[in-house]
């Protein structure tokens, strides 16, 4: 060790660095402590991160925004039978569909053509969500949705009653 306190490599493991009687100074904590609340939030924080990527890496789609129980009820969804289904000229994805609320025979514009072909679907029995605006696609007025389910493959599958079920029959 030299005069200006400047400690070498070949210094360390020598027991005779300070001298005796030598004060150290004030004593303080090299780092804060972390209390659990802030492991927790951290905690929090990582666990629905690596839930978003669970969810991306398995194509789940996350939950939207929470509605109020009244929001919910405003939605008016029917059994409908499909009674004529056809593709929509100049669209890929389109089938013109005429379906049975079993209030009225309706229109509805559904992007379905890429998993089902028009013939094997009439008859079908599906859930229609009935009260929606309408909108116009490709020239036609669309009265309606048809809900459907994505599957993790990306391929869309009717939501349809297990059994038959009379057309107009409230879905709650």
């Amino acid at each position: 060790m030299t005069n200006n306190n400047k400690i070498f490599w070949d210094d360390f493991g020598k027991t005779d660095l300070l001298p005796v009687g030598k004060e150290l100074g004030d004593i303080s904590l090299l780092f804060d402590k972390i209390e659990d609340e802030q492991v927790n939030f951290q905690i929090e924080k990582l666990n629905k991160i690596k839930n978003k990527n669970d969810m991306e890496n398995n194509n789940i789609i996350p939950q939207k925004e929470s509605i109020t129980y009244d929001e919910f009820t405003k939605q008016d969804i029917r059994i409908a039978t499909i009674l004529d289904a056809e593709k929509v000229a100049k669209a890929d994805k389109l089938l013109k569909l005429i379906v049975d609320t079993g209030i009225d025979k309706r229109t509805i514009v559904s992007g379905i053509a890429k998993y089902y072909k028009p013939e094997e679907i009439i008859g079908k029995q599906v859930c229609v969500l009935i009260n929606l605006q309408p909108r116009t696609l490709k020239g036609i007025e669309s009265n309606g949705m048809v809900l459907m389910a994505e599957d993790v493959d990306g391929c869309l599958k009717f939501i349809s009653p297990q059994g038959l079920v009379s057309c107009g029959a409230v879905v709650s």
